[in-house]
């Protein structure tokens, strides 16, 4: 009779990023932890894109969810959800409120 062994796969998500405005996300999958990583971080340094701050659009139609990022007084660092506090320091933003207006269910 033979056994059945479920293989377990790894799938890291990696942040990367210059603290000076430009952040890169990378996802990979592999069996092995060390191969996973390293892919990860090969596609999230290929990904680097610029994060825009401040205003740069005008408010036309009606959106349905509008994230923002708030200026907050010096040093009380980033006040948001977990992710959000890992990944706004990569992208050299600090002391900041994050909010959401609108409808942020995901179905």
């Amino acid at each position: 009779m033979a056994t059945l062994s479920k293989t377990l796969n790894l799938r890291p998500f990696v942040v990367v990023g210059d603290s000076n405005g430009r952040v890169g996300l990378g996802v990979k999958c592999a069996k092995e932890v060390a191969t996973a990583i390293r892919g990860a971080i090969i596609l999230a340094k290929l990904s680097i894109v610029p994060v825009r701050r401040g205003y740069w659009g005008n408010k036309n139609g009606q959106p349905h969810t509008v994230p923002s990022l708030v200026p907050a007084p010096w040093g009380s660092e980033i006040v948001a959800a977990r992710v959000p506090q890992k990944v706004l320091p990569s992208a050299g933003i600090d002391d900041v409120f994050t909010s959401s207006r609108g409808s942020t269910k995901v179905e």
